[in-house]
């Protein structure tokens, strides 16, 4: 019989190869184990995805930016915030930063889709993901990721993103039109990092994903022979342990320095005016 492929999205590729002990506790253990409290960034980046969501959704005549006040408070996650006063001044930033982006875009624009679900297969994978937007341009598909971070992004962020490149190997399949094109638009400095892919280049991406299923697939089948799990889904500690949903239920991450549900939302800079980073390098 042939093996069945492995249903997957790109977090849950990405959140193996980041940790496998993390992988089990959010994808294998049943019941799951309980996560920590809310974070604030977690809930602010959700909040203003949310919001440019449903921008999209209102007609062209009336999208601009006076649209927003009420769209960011009617998707505003209050969760993680250390108290009003912080959540206040979190909601002011994130109202700036939407403002300011879609001063920038041409409200006629039609995307080919907005957080839409695109699925392709391979031999080893099921896969779907789904992007924050897909532009079309000059008969192409552009994928277009959000980001709310602290910290800038530049083209090497663009390039080696597993994510970007999925969706773009199924965007291509979906649309039946190249998609090569993958952008992160960094809401809080105003900037777009780009990268131009090639099919090898998608390919090596798609390869890349298909070793991680197939690590997957080793790790749970050891687990099914009874390997301990801990044997079979080692932890890999880091840095992200301080961030991780299951420190306190993971040995390692018990050892890991304590980070408050806000502490990744300190103030960022204003805006600047908004420029492009492009990369037409191979990974």
């Amino acid at each position: 019989m042939p093996e069945r492929l492995f249903v997957c999205t790109p977090s849950k590729l990405s959140s193996f190869a980041d940790c496998p002990r993390r992988y089990r506790y959010g994808y294998v253990d049943r019941p799951a184990p309980p996560k920590g409290p809310a974070w604030a960034h977690n809930s602010l980046g959700a909040s203003v995805h949310t919001a440019l969501r449903n921008w999209w959704d209102v007609p062209a005549e009336r999208r601009g930016p006076e649209a927003l006040p009420r769209l960011l408070k009617a998707t505003w996650v209050r969760e993680g915030y250390r108290d009003d006063e912080q959540e206040r001044a979190a909601y002011g930033r994130a109202l700036g930063w939407l403002e300011s982006y879609v001063a920038g875009l041409d409200p006629e624009l039609q995307p080919l889709g907005v957080e839409r679900t695109v699925a392709a297969k391979t031999t080893v994978l099921a896969l779907s993901g789904r992007a924050d937007r897909i532009d079309a341009r000059d008969g192409e598909a552009v994928i277009v990721d959000y980001k709310t971070g602290r910290t800038g992004l530049d083209a090497d962020d663009a390039r080696g993103s597993l994510a970007l490149a999925l969706y773009a190997f199924a965007a291509e399949r979906v649309f039946r039109r190249p998609c090569r094109t993958v952008e992160l638009h960094h809401l809080p400095t105003g900037t777009v990092a780009a990268h131009e892919h090639t099919p090898e280049s998608i390919a090596r991406h798609v390869s890349r994903a298909e070793d991680t299923a197939r690590d997957i697939i080793a790790a749970e089948r050891a687990l099914d022979e009874g390997v301990p799990a801990d044997e079979a889904f080692p932890t890999r500690p880091g840095s992200l342990c301080s961030w991780c949903d299951y420190r306190k239920v993971c040995p390692a991450g018990a050892d890991a320095p304590t980070r408050e549900p806000w502490a990744a939302i300190e103030p960022i800079p204003p805006v600047p005016h908004q420029q492009d980073t492009h990369s037409t390098t191979t990974p």
